[in-house]
């Protein structure tokens, strides 16, 4: 199938897969335009000539490059009268991917989003966020761990999910104990260095 689109002021002959060099159009590489005068579509049966356009019909292309074309010289001089001018002129231009010949009213299909990336993403977060449970939480009411210095609200949601809710708890801590949670909460020494065990012994003889 071929069409006849008009775009710049110029008509051209397109098909599927053309690279078309078309007066500049304002859009950037990558970008999908719509060619919506079309003045002839044929095919190997049949084709349809517009008065002027041909109704319902549209050619698709995706913009491959912006460029400019060689450089021109414009040379003027006035014989007798000592008066030369000489210019330079370098066309813009857009070069076009034809990808789709449209017939009927057509709309031409938008393209997906690569979710498949952000998928995984999401997948490999979820898959961090699920903790171990480490420990057997008491059936003693949970202690209020942020009062712990360095422990937060989402800090003590992670240690409740992985089954420490009392200062007993995390005061009888052995360096066995430390080195699972800190390697699970990827926190490097910061339960020693923050001295977890002494402030929540002290928390827990008041």
């Amino acid at each position: 199938m071929f069409a006849v689109i008009k775009t710049g002021g110029k008509q051209y002959r397109v098909a599927q897969d053309d690279l078309l060099k078309v007066e500049k159009i304002s859009a950037e590489a990558g970008e999908t335009v719509t060619f919506a005068e079309v003045l002839m579509v044929g095919g190997e049966t049949d084709t349809m000539i517009g008065s002027p356009l041909v109704e319902g019909a549209s050619v698709v292309g995706e913009v491959v490059d912006q460029g400019r074309h060689r450089k021109i010289i414009i040379f003027k001089k006035r014989r007798r009268q000592n008066s030369r001018r000489r210019n330079g002129h370098r066309q813009s231009f857009t070069l076009i991917k034809i990808t789709d010949i449209l017939t009927g009213g057509a709309k031409p299909a938008t393209k997906k989003k690569a979710a498949a990336p952000k998928a995984e993403k999401a997948e490999d977060a979820g898959a961090e966020g699920e903790l171990p449970v480490l420990f057997t939480a008491p059936d003693a009411p949970a202690d209020d761990l942020k009062k712990i210095s360095g422990v937060g609200p989402v800090l003590e949601k992670k240690l409740n999910a992985m089954g420490i809710t009392t200062y007993a708890q995390v005061a009888a801590f052995t360096a066995e104990d430390i080195a699972r949670v800190d390697e699970a909460l990827s926190f490097k020494g910061r339960i020693e260095r923050d001295n977890w065990v002494q402030q929540a012994s002290d928390l827990a003889g008041k």
